[in-house]
């Protein structure tokens, strides 16, 4: 609590004195900003030895596997946005996916009522992962480097083992009691690990090795596949050779569209973050934030109004494209948000039972991670990765040394009723083999004239995306430098429940008043931190300022 009490001091410190303007790491060429300062440092030594951005993802991404067990995976998957110096875009959907034998009545009893937790703790939880499907497949299109000479730090990081922080003891402490639940036999993490503690890794180096030497196919048809299966099925799981064999990651066509003089570049569903974000910013563009002033009563209604009528829209129209027809073009089109719009008032809170559409969103765990790289070309990657809960399934194999993700929890596992977070999933995203679970990842990439500009996203469940547009719009409208824009403290709505949550004492208590006055319900309780946002701003001089966010142990590193 301590830790809590002084990151909101720092936050109330930083809005109390404007003028003193944060700025936060600037490099000449290149930055890598991640959760952990050793996956930023690993991959930007990658850069620095003259490997480019998709290199450096492969070695953040598993650095984070290593250092940051919590969120970071090779039993999970993700998204990835990209923009090359060319100006050509992509992206790469690495999700999790459904086993063969899932199907839409798995986590209900022979009454039809969901059991509790078989869809979030152990084996009956875990989709297959797309993790190395996703780094190896970047690698395959756009690497430069051997991907040997890549994975040998990550490497030596599990053997060598990494510092525990005071943010992670607490976290070890508070999820420790799950480990021993699920898990037959004791796990690395079952110890009590303190703040300086080094926690070593030789199970994932071994694993990381067979990768390094046999490629893509040893996790998914080799030695590891054949290990990871024996393990899940002796926990009751039903992963099966079959179903790693069949995994593939899937290049899609990344959501873009406008706002103001700025081109957004954002991930396409099975994330539902770039649809939400268009709607969401297409809502506010008529209006004048930046007279507004910033989480000023009225900035804060138009935002929150435009995010009640996104969210409403949300589990209604989407899921696993491959399985779900979506009405992209018409979603993202300013027409569309313009009529949504229509009946907002500045006069009194819009009720989100006025709102369609008619089943109340789904939310995913806050426990994901992001990590941000610009390279020495010019080149930019936005991706997010999760195993979903924290340290995901809480099933641990400790033969290969990861976490294993709960990932099937984001499926409606019966459309109408409620999951972990007691919200409610549609029939677009129900249980079917194969299929990926709905996500609220929003990994963002923004151009100003057609050049590079920001690169940002966030862990946070369904808050990913509000954090990723209070970002952006603290930079662009309310001329704030990155980090200053990574500081600022957070609100969020997605229509049900009907509440504005916002982090505590980081707000104006005459503007809670007037939204209060309004009709607007707030909840400062349940919010202690609102996304961990990492991003990169290109300045104005070519240089680049790094926001990590103090939310954590985030950290920007570059050249």
């Amino acid at each position: 609590m301590k830790k809590a009490f002084l990151f909101f001091l720092i936050l109330t410190v930083l809005y109390s004195c404007k003028k003193e303007r944060v700025v936060g790491t600037i490099t000449e060429k290149a930055m890598v900003v991640s959760a952990r300062k050793e996956a930023s440092k690993i991959g930007s030594d990658i850069l620095q030895k003259g490997g480019n951005a998709f290199d450096a993802m492969v070695a953040t991404e598993l650095a984070l596997a290593v250092a940051y067990p919590y969120a970071g995976n090779l039993g999970g998957g993700g998204f990835m946005v990209y923009r090359k110096n060319t100006g050509e875009i992509g992206a790469l959907d690495y999700r999790e996916k459904a086993p063969l034998a899932a199907h839409k009545d798995m986590y209900l009893d022979s009454l039809g009522n969901v059991i509790k937790n078989k869809s979030t703790l152990g084996a009956m939880a875990v989709g297959i992962p797309g993790t190395v499907a996703g780094v190896f497949a970047t690698h395959k299109k756009f690497g430069s480097l051997p991907i040997q000479e890549i994975l040998a730090p990550v490497i030596a990081l599990a053997k060598k083992g990494v510092v525990v922080t005071q943010k992670q003891e607490n976290r070890i402490k508070k999820y420790q009691h799950y480990f021993l639940e699920v898990n037959k036999d004791s796990i690395l993490f079952d110890k009590p690990w303190k703040k300086g503690d080094t926690i070593k890794y030789p199970a994932l180096a071994a694993t990381l090795e067979r990768i390094a030497e046999n490629g893509r196919d040893e996790f998914y048809k080799g030695e590891t596949a054949r290990r990871l299966v024996d393990f899940m099925q002796n926990n009751g799981g039903i992963m099966t050779e079959e179903d790693l064999a069949k995994y593939e990651a899937r290049w899609r066509t990344p959501i873009t569209f406008t706002y103001d003089d700025l081109r957004i570049i954002s991930m396409s569903p099975p994330a539902s973050g770039g649809i939400c974000l268009a709607q969401i910013m297409n809502g506010i563009e008529p209006f004048d934030l930046d007279k507004y002033g910033h989480n000023s009563t009225k900035a804060m209604q138009v935002i929150t109004e435009a995010e009640r009528r996104a969210y409403a829209d949300r589990s209604f129209y989407l899921g696993d494209p491959d399985f779900v027809e979506i009405p992209i073009k018409t979603l993202i089109s300013k027409e569309y948000t313009k009529n949504r719009m229509n009946d907002f008032s500045f006069e009194k809170a819009t009720s989100s039972t006025d709102v369609s559409h008619g089943n109340i969103t789904m939310v995913e765990s806050d426990e994901t991670t992001h990590y941000s790289i610009v390279d020495q070309f010019g080149n930019a990657i936005s991706a997010t990765t999760t195993i979903n809960g924290a340290y995901g399934s809480k099933l641990y194999c400790s033969d290969l040394g990861f976490f294993l993700n709960n990932e099937m929890d984001d499926f409606s596992s019966k459309p109408g009723v409620p999951n972990m977070f007691g919200l409610v999933g549609a029939e677009a995203n129900k249980i079917e083999p194969e299929k990926r679970m709905l996500s609220s990842m929003t990994p963002t990439i923004i151009e100003k004239n057609n050049q590079l500009y920001m690169v940002v996203g966030t862990p946070g469940g369904s808050t990913i995306i509000t954090s990723v547009l209070q970002t952006i719009l603290n930079v662009h409208e309310f001329d704030m430098g990155m980090q200053e824009a990574v500081n600022q403290p957070r609100f969020h709505h997605q229509w049900l429940p009907d509440v504005i949550k916002m982090e505590p004492k980081g707000f104006d208590e005459q503007v809670k008043k007037d939204l209060q006055q309004l009709g607007y319900k707030l909840d400062e309780t349940n919010s202690p931190v609102i996304g961990k946002v990492d991003a990169i701003l290109v300045l104005p001089n070519g240089k680049l300022e790094g926001g990590a966010d103090p939310r954590g142990d985030d950290t920007a590193v570059g050249f």
